[in-house]
């Protein structure tokens, strides 16, 4: 049971990392340091590191900023397209390896997959179509939105990794019927 919930934490976490790369990489190095709720291995440990837990909130804060400016969030997000699924294998990883032996190399890919795919969405569909839709008046309240979420994933996907495992099945079964009737309209459509 206790390798199930780590992978539903490293599900979670990987996945927040597509919204922010640094909230979960900052909240599993603030629970490693401070509590006996994570004990990070090598070279996950760093994460820990006092300097590291300052540099995090430094590019936390960087990384927020930018979001909510206008136009800079859009080359943020250029930016991010290789952070967010770097850190999402990093979390994925690190909270993988906690309860489980998985292997290094599949942890790092199932995260940068997760983190990957979460910042294409959000980058890719959403943000583009709210910033047409509102004329860019949505994008910081979304914005903030995505830092809450982000945050509050994060944190449950360490306290309560149950909860987050059932919301991420039912999230890729309501992908899996969007994409369904998406086909099935296209199809409509050329009949």
């Amino acid at each position: 049971m206790d390798a199930l919930f780590g992978i539903m934490t490293a599900f979670g976490l990987s996945a927040s990392a597509g919204l922010n790369a640094y909230i979960p990489l900052l909240v599993v190095g603030v629970i490693a340091h401070y509590t006996d709720w994570i004990k990070l291995d090598a070279p996950y440990d760093l994460l820990a590191n006092p300097w590291i837990l300052i540099l995090l909130s430094i590019l936390l804060i960087i990384e927020m900023l930018a979001d909510k400016i206008p136009a800079v969030n859009h080359v943020n997000d250029i930016i991010q397209t290789v952070i967010r699924p770097v850190a999402g294998a990093i979390v994925f990883a690190a909270a993988a390896h906690v309860v489980t032996d998985i292997n290094p190399l599949l942890a790092l890919a199932c995260g940068l997959v997760i983190g990957g795919s979460v910042h294409v969405v959000k980058s890719g569909a959403v943000r583009p179509a709210i910033t047409a839709t509102t004329g860019g008046a949505g994008n910081v309240p979304v914005s903030i939105l995505e830092d809450v979420v982000a945050t509050l994933v994060s944190i449950l996907s360490i306290v309560l990794p149950i909860l987050v495992g059932v919301f991420l099945v039912l999230f890729a079964v309501l992908i899996f019927l969007w994409l369904r009737n998406r086909a099935k309209k296209k199809r409509s459509a050329y009949n």
